[in-house]
């Protein structure tokens, strides 16, 4: 009779032993899945944060960044423009129809921040340096590189070889100017955009100005 006792009590305890490794066993994968999860969004959530700390909130310099780029690419879309019916060199109108493709889609993204920071975003009656009187540089001259009327007017006259010399000789000036500009930019900005773009900007048209001066007979 004891011994029956003995054997059903040691059952019982093996049953309750089992019973509660199961219970743990299925309570630490509740945890394990519960734990990946919470690590999982709290990855995420990391992701995030780290993004938007690497953009960085713009500063004033940003803002006057996009400002002043904006009319200045808007001028060089206009010179690049007269291209297509004035300019008798092959070489000189692939550039211009490059010029137009890689300079429309950043005014649109500069246009687009300006718009999310809540500031003016320049109109293309902006794009000449008279419309713009001391926009931006702490010395208050004009924007480096930007035509006056004047200057489009005699463009715009211009067909052939003429035009071509003078395009590209604008144009250099034109793109040493937005190489300044970007270059101010890349040392005091803080938007991470907006300094990436400055960047793209400086090496684009450095290579630019390098191409124009070899079609003028530069090295």
């Amino acid at each position: 009779m004891r011994n029956t006792r003995t054997l059903t009590r040691r059952a019982v305890l093996v049953a309750a032993s089992v019973t509660a490794a199961l219970a743990l066993a299925a309570c630490g994968n509740d945890s394990g899945n519960s734990g990946s999860g919470h690590a999982g969004g709290h990855s995420s959530a990391s992701s995030s944060a780290s993004a938007d700390a690497t953009a960085g909130a713009p500063n004033a310099q940003d803002v006057s960044f996009a400002q002043g780029m904006i009319p200045h690419h808007q001028q060089a879309l206009e010179m690049a423009e007269l291209a297509a019916d004035r300019a008798s060199s092959a070489e000189v109108k692939d550039l211009a129809s490059r010029i137009e493709k890689a300079q429309d889609p950043e005014i649109k993204t500069m246009s687009g921040w300006l718009t999310s920071w809540g500031e003016d975003v320049p109109t293309s009656s902006d794009s000449t340096a008279e419309s713009m009187p001391g926009m931006d540089h702490s010395d208050g001259s004009a924007m480096p590189g930007m035509m006056d009327g004047s200057d489009m007017d005699e463009l715009e006259k211009a067909s052939g070889t003429d035009f071509d010399t003078m395009f590209l000789t604008m144009m250099i000036e034109h793109h040493e100017g937005a190489v300044d500009m970007a270059t101010t930019e890349k040392t005091k900005g803080k938007y991470g955009p907006a300094t990436s773009l400055a960047d793209d900007i400086i090496t684009a048209q450095t290579a630019e100005i390098s191409e124009m001066n070899k079609l003028l007979g530069k090295s």
